[in-house]
């Protein structure tokens, strides 16, 4: 049997997925990333062994990179693959579910839609300039009212006067937030406001001009949040599926391209110990003044993280 190996480094969040040559998840796993895309990977690649049987391990014949850091971890990693996470999701979302329209994505600090025709990716968005409707977000406040994110869905159901949240930028809403809740407003209704706001931010920023079609998956971490979902049923009026492994699609994405682009050779796993050093610069490209890292082996570029817009991209 073969195996083929697939890695979504985001940042907050790493994942991987090892999946067989009938396309099967035979091990996987989700793990914070903390800040450090290297570290992180080392402890993923640690756990899907140790959560699998090590047969794998002498039958790799592709390793796939995807997410914010995937050109640093494919280059010390090996990757046969190394692919932007549009594509990645799109590959692994179709995989599940062929007549697949919408992807709708809310991660940990971005937010991304994909319109899909005929298991093809026709257009795309992506938001990362601001925390306004990512999970990131969404954990705030409920850390501001007391509650686990986990807990939402409850409150959201024993709404009857949902509070109206500002959740164009992250100050309105928390100033709204507070006003709100100074005013008398129970916790439930703050919450399915902030529920609602999420996808009131969503939908005025993706979907505005977009035609939206059956089928609608929507994956990322926000998507574990039942309340979110509820609310994005009641907007757009159509259902909404998520898979239970919504959270891994990325890494299965890039698995499955791995395996398509195998060369039909066995590699090994292993992560190299290199020297790298890091050099901050702000992008001068646009007024958004993003905060680019660079990361060097010796004289040679490995990756950038946080070039947010296309004006940072073509600063590079």
């Amino acid at each position: 049997m073969r195996y083929y190996v697939g890695i979504d480094i985001g940042s907050i969040s790493t994942k991987g997925v090892v999946i067989d040559e009938n396309n099967n998840i035979v091990a996987s796993d989700y793990i914070w990333t903390n800040a450090s895309p290297i570290d992180a990977s080392k402890r993923l690649i640690n756990s899907l062994i140790k959560k699998s049987k090590k047969e794998w391990l002498e039958n790799i014949y592709a390793i796939g990179t995807t997410g914010s850091a995937r050109k640093l971890i494919g280059k010390i990693i090996g990757a046969t693959s190394i692919k932007n996470e549009i594509t990645a999701h799109a590959v692994g979302t179709i995989s599940k579910y062929p007549d697949v329209s919408t992807i709708i994505e809310i991660g940990g600090q971005d937010s991304k839609i994909i319109i899909i025709k005929n298991s093809v990716v026709i257009d795309y968005a992506m938001n990362t300039l601001c925390a306004a409707g990512t999970g990131a977000f969404l954990s705030s406040q409920a850390k501001r009212l007391g509650i686990e994110v986990e807990q939402m869905q409850n409150y959201y159901e024993k709404s009857n006067n949902p509070a109206k949240i500002a959740a164009r930028c992250t100050v309105f809403a928390e100033s709204d937030m507070i006003h709100k809740a100074q005013i008398g407003y129970k916790k439930e209704d703050l919450i399915a406001g902030l529920c609602n706001a999420i996808v009131e931010n969503y939908t005025n920023n993706f979907i505005r001009g977009r035609r939206i079609e059956d089928k609608i998956v929507f994956q990322g971490g926000v998507s574990r949040n039942n309340g979110v979902v509820e609310s994005f049923k009641s907007k757009l009026n159509k259902d909404i599926h998520v898979d239970k492994d919504s959270h891994l699609l990325g890494a299965l994405g890039i698995a499955l391209i791995a395996k398509s682009e195998s060369r039909g050779e066995r590699i090994s796993l292993n992560i190299k110990d290199i020297e790298y050093r890091i050099r901050e610069k702000e992008c001068k490209g646009c007024s958004n003044n993003c905060e680019v890292v660079y990361i060097y082996e010796d004289e040679e570029l490995l990756d950038t993280i946080g070039n947010r817009c296309e004006n940072c991209k073509s600063n590079i």
